[in-house]
């Protein structure tokens, strides 16, 4: 998908309408769209049932040196975003937005924060280790992960996960990228995507987390008010 698209689409409404203060419980019965392609499939004898896409499979390596995977990541809710450490441009709000939010759900059981360098040839795992430093979510405990892998595995996956980034000499640091917030349940499937440059959806996503919440909980057979 062109970058130009991707950029496009970070900054689409795609959740529901219905206002929720945010004082206000989530509705289990509402759910956030599938973000990607669904298709209905059906066996010899059998109810057709509709699939939707999953990222796919993944091998980081986060700041401390711990694998990251779909698998260490399966049952967990997670938001992720692409940076790198010496962006000039809109990194830096980036993660001073999805600080707000990592506040609010950073000890939430079974949330996760994942950024990914899309520079891992400067960004070492000392780099991110420092980088998490400095924003004070560094501690081994803390839900906020930086990752690495290559740098075609990196542009990759930010594709995978509708965020645009690709080499751009013009641009600040050399890297065009978009700021998008990319929200995936627990079975691996995108469920919001967020601009985080633009307050209105970062506050879109402050509400929509708590509705994935819920209603990984009611699938999962957990108390939704044990959520939190």
């Amino acid at each position: 998908m062109p970058l130009a698209a991707l950029l496009a689409l970070a900054g689409c409404g795609t959740g529901p309408t219905a206002d929720m203060g945010s004082d206000a419980q989530p509705d289990a019965s509402t759910t956030l769209p599938y973000i990607g392609n669904s298709e209905r499939q059906a066996g010899p004898g059998q109810d057709s049932v509709t699939t939707h896409a999953t990222v796919p499979a993944f091998r980081l390596h986060d700041q401390d040196g711990h694998l990251v995977t779909n698998q260490s990541l399966a049952g967990k809710v997670y938001l992720t975003d692409f940076f790198f450490a010496t962006c000039p441009g809109i990194c830096p709000k980036m993660q001073s937005e999805m600080l707000k939010v990592y506040k609010q759900y950073g000890t939430t059981p079974n949330v996760r924060f994942l950024s990914q360098t899309i520079d891992p040839d400067h960004d070492s795992l000392a780099v991110l280790r420092d980088y998490a430093r400095r924003l004070g979510v560094g501690t081994p405990g803390s839900s906020w992960r930086f990752v690495r892998a290559s740098r075609d595995t990196a542009y990759a996956l930010a594709a995978a996960y509708f965020t645009g980034a690709m080499p751009d000499a013009k641009a600040p640091g050399g890297i065009a990228h978009s700021g998008t917030f990319a929200l995936v349940d627990d079975q691996g499937h995108v469920r919001g995507l967020y601009d985080s440059l633009n307050p209105q959806e970062v506050a879109r996503l402050e509400k929509e987390l708590p509705v994935l919440l819920a209603e990984v909980k009611t699938r999962q057979g957990q108390p939704v008010a044990a959520q939190r």
